[in-house]
């Protein structure tokens, strides 16, 4: 199983799905063509754009890719806590001169639809974010010749990957920026995620399937940590989202290095689910009060988001980073992944004791 994994790519390199028009078909065609995994992010998509994109990498590069799902989410939230923190931003709203989003925007990202595509148009690898899809689900895109992987952030949760009938998981830990792939989202845990190394050690001590390790990773000495742990290969996002060929709006990629940004913070205040961006003034004044409501918060506050970027305004916009932002190299994404292979083989290299120690 772990061949079939490592048969996707020359270097364990994954290039994370990142939501919102940065994991575009020219990054994940860039990272593939270097000998990495590119993957595109269908989260937010439409399915016919989900088919567009993915026709679109397949004119870019002829090397095997995945495409990231993002999971249903079940009706929990409290109406009347969306509602409370709607009139918290109605100030941001007439600041930005727009309107607030409907929170009832649907629940299910198309996930139906998408996952049509996928099974019409088989891929090489498909992964899936914020819980598990049905074993019924797995069996088909096994059938079809696509490689699954599903987030995990606990070893339970990892352990019910595997149940599931999953051909690996993808250990996400705590310093990973963007969204916290939890299976259920529980406020009452919010701020306790299991750091990365450990993560992967208790994971690989409770699943047999292969472990893709995520969070934080910015250099190929941490790539041959997480092996050297583990895992079978490295997840890396934001060390891609500085990349020339990344969709990420300027803005975004110019806060990652700058010393205005000095640290990042797990939030809702942006939609309703934890995730970990660069603290800014949307960030602080909103985060203690928004509510456990996924989608419902993002909805919301979509239009807010996309009136500050247009305005370039960085304290506005959701800046998705994990904690080693400031190591970001701002490179096209094939040179950024034979850098890192380079890095991982060093490393790999003295950790083995074969190698110049000085």
């Amino acid at each position: 199983m772990s061949s079939a994994l490592t048969g996707l790519f020359r270097h364990p390199i994954v290039q994370a799905p990142m939501a919102g028009g940065v994991s575009v078909p020219r990054l994940a065609a860039a990272v593939s063509e270097a000998g990495g995994l590119g993957f595109l992010a269908a989260g937010y998509k439409t399915a016919d754009g989900l088919y567009q994109e993915i026709k679109q990498l397949r004119g870019l590069t002829a090397l095997p890719f995945g495409v990231n799902l993002f999971m249903p989410q079940p009706e929990y939230a409290d109406p009347a806590a969306v509602e409370v923190y709607a009139h918290q931003l109605a100030g941001e709203a007439t600041w930005y001169e727009t309107e607030l989003g409907d929170p009832d925007s649907g629940r299910d990202d198309g996930y139906d639809a998408k996952l049509a595509v996928l099974l019409d148009n088989p891929v090489p690898a498909a992964s899936f974010h914020f819980g598990i899809p049905s074993s019924e689900v797995l069996e088909s895109l096994r059938r079809a010749g696509t490689f699954t992987l599903v987030t995990a952030t606990t070893p339970e949760e990892a352990l019910a990957v595997q149940y599931a009938g999953a051909d690996a998981v993808i250990a996400q830990g705590v310093e990973a920026g963007g969204h916290q792939g939890t299976h259920r989202d529980l406020p009452e845990q919010d701020g306790s995620g299991l750091g990365l190394l450990s993560l992967v050690a208790q994971i690989r001590e409770t699943v047999t399937i292969p472990i893709v390790a995520a969070g934080g990773i910015m250099r190929g000495s941490q790539i041959a940590a997480v092996l050297a742990a583990g895992a079978s290969a490295a997840q890396l996002g934001t060390a891609f989202l500085a990349t020339h060929e990344s969709g990420a709006h300027d803005v975004h990629k110019q806060a990652l290095t700058n010393p205005l940004y000095v640290r990042t913070e797990l939030t809702r205040a942006f939609s309703g689910r934890p995730a970990r961006g660069l603290v800014n003034r949307f960030l602080r004044e909103h985060g203690p009060y928004a509510p456990a409501a996924y989608p419902e918060v993002h909805h919301l506050t979509a239009p807010l988001r996309k009136a500050a970027a247009k305005a370039k305004d960085a304290q506005g916009m959701a800046l998705w980073a994990g904690q080693g932002h400031r190591m970001a190299r701002e490179l096209p994404a094939g040179q950024l992944v034979e850098i890192l292979a380079a890095e991982f083989d060093a490393a790999r290299t003295a950790l083995s004791g074969t190698g110049d120690a000085r």
